[in-house]
């Protein structure tokens, strides 16, 4: 088939300092069949041989590779693949993901397509498990069965993100200005705007992050943004940015000298603006309560694909209702505010 046909995919890449990995995932690409994709490498710039490997896979490569450099940042390197793509259907991965099924493209644009009949505004995203030699630890297990439900704050980029260029056009483009999570963001809009599907393939991403950063300290900093975003509190998560770039290749995430600029930030905010900071806080976390509940089901094996167990249940049902008022926010406020400070005097 020639490479001059518009496919019926494009695949974006962001990559920076990613030479270890490029070459594995064009070799995953490479296994896909029976549909007629590009990808397109999107660099930002970091330098190493990275882009001289996309150029050299290219004239060997099954399918259309096109490399584009611009400026670091995970969500501007995807809005400018997105623009140089031809396909009518856009699929969002990282560098690090992994298929073990050779049809999960052509699985995926059936079903979005299948999805798409009834409107637009549909978008897919793969089950998600990590990539561990031995089974997953109980944390990466939770992560990767929240992952397949349908909730608020569960859909994340190392999922892949699959829709059609008229509703990314509608919902996009990522948020270049977050210092991450950019995708998670646009998870949302996308939710807010249409609705979700969950791929039949399932996708392998490495834990390298997590594990490199460690697990807490980078999940409390993602929980953090989340509830900084959804409180429109845009301003706060400037004071974040230089303060979490200045680590981006530090081993271990410290939290300490990321917290306390945002802390200084918010101290300097009207009393009463701050008050109803903590008290929006509050009412964000208690409403994520549910992820309690959830765990205990992933511990006692009662979750399954893309749905809880009773636990889950018993917390929408009863729990969750209980807790839903003014009293449970400024009891989640006033918890969430001794987890600040104690994180910011104890940890590294």
């Amino acid at each position: 088939m020639s490479f001059d046909e518009v496919p019926e995919l494009s695949v974006v890449v962001p990559v920076y300092n990613e030479e270890g990995n490029l070459l594995p995932f064009l070799e995953t690409m490479a296994s896909q069949r029976e549909l007629h994709f590009e990808v397109i490498i999107s660099d930002g710039g970091a330098g190493d041989g990275g882009a001289a490997l996309a150029r050299g896979f290219a004239a060997q490569a099954p399918f259309a590779l096109t490399l584009i450099e611009g400026g670091k940042g995970r969500g501007a390197q995807m809005n400018r693949g997105a623009a140089a793509a031809r396909g009518e259907l856009l699929l969002f991965l990282h560098v690090d993901s992994r298929f073990d099924d050779p049809l999960a493209f052509r699985k995926a644009v059936d079903a979005l397509k299948e999805a798409r009949r009834t409107g637009p505004r549909v978008a897919g995203r793969f089950s998600l498990f990590f990539d561990f030699d031995g089974p997953a630890p109980l944390p990466y297990r939770f992560y990767g069965a929240k992952a397949a439900l349908d909730r608020p704050g569960c859909t994340h980029g190392d999922q892949g993100f699959m829709l059609g260029r008229d509703f990314f056009e509608e919902t996009g483009p990522f948020q270049s200005a977050l210092p991450l999570m950019e995708d998670t963001f646009l998870a949302e809009r996308i939710r807010e705007r249409g609705k979700w599907i969950l791929f039949p393939s399932r996708i392998a991403t490495s834990p390298r992050r997590f594990l490199t950063e460690g697990l807490l300290p980078r999940q409390s900093l993602n929980a953090i943004l989340m509830n900084l975003a959804t409180l429109g509190h845009l301003s706060l998560i400037e004071s974040l940015k230089e303060s979490y770039r200045s680590q981006d290749a530090a081993k271990t995430l410290k939290l300490r000298p990321i917290l306390h600029p945002l802390y200084r930030k918010m101290a300097q905010l009207p009393r009463r603006q701050r008050w109803r900071l903590w008290y929006d806080t509050g009412s964000y976390v208690r409403s994520n309560a549910w992820q309690i509940a959830f765990f205990l089901d992933v511990v006692t094996g009662g979750a399954g694909e893309g749905k809880g167990g009773r636990f889950l249940a018993l917390h929408d049902r009863l729990l969750g209702r209980l807790i839903d008022n003014r009293g449970g926010n400024c009891a989640a406020a006033l918890l969430t505010w001794f987890w600040f400070q104690a994180t910011m005097r104890f940890s590294r």
